[in-house]
């Protein structure tokens, strides 16, 4: 199983190689097939569906009526808290497609893309100046909801181990997450 984020850590890789089920996000389906797409952005249901993407999209419950046959997105593993960060709606593509992930994989999840950070003064995305995202200057996002909602992912699947390659690793976000094997690319 590999989870693709759009962080620009991945602008090297030859995802077409990868012959096993991939989950993606967002405009990741321009340069590679993904199986199961996740696009908690109309939008880029929108795109996807009018360039005949063949595989299946994922979107938010409110809007998955409007595209069919897409389906929603999957269900928190948790109840759900008092805070935005545990609102379905506030849950990215990015955390929806680890959370996928884990749940159409058996034993492991390998994740490329998700940078989560960015080490410039812009946002780091392969997509960015890109229709349907942000413009090429546009300032880093704060990664707090991603941080929150991946590490939700990790802590309710603790019988799959998820790997996440980055040229950098990762900051030690989740000191005591034990299924978390953090490689460089």
């Amino acid at each position: 199983m590999l989870v693709i984020g759009n962080g620009e850590s991945r602008k090297d890789l030859n995802i077409s190689k990868y012959t096993q089920t991939k989950v993606g996000c967002n405009a990741v389906y321009r340069d590679f097939h993904i199986d199961h797409l996740i696009c908690c952005d109309r939008r880029m249901v929108l795109e996807a569906q009018q360039n005949n993407y063949d595989g299946i999209i994922y979107t938010r419950h409110d809007w998955v009526a409007q595209f069919t046959p897409a389906k929603v997105v999957p269900e928190l593993p948790y109840c759900r808290g008092k805070t935005r960060l545990d609102d379905p709606w506030h849950w990215g593509s990015g955390p929806y497609a680890v959370l996928l992930g884990a749940q159409l994989s058996t034993d492991k999840v390998h994740m490329v893309g998700f940078d989560l950070y960015s080490t410039t003064e812009t946002v780091n995305n392969m997509y960015k100046g890109t229709d349907n995202y942000e413009g090429e200057n546009t300032k880093p996002i704060d990664p707090a909801y991603w941080l929150y909602q991946i590490n939700k992912v990790f802590e309710h699947y603790p019988d799959i181990t998820f790997y996440n390659y980055n040229p950098e690793p990762w900051p030690t976000t989740w000191p005591n997450v034990q299924n978390l094997k953090l490689d460089a690319i």
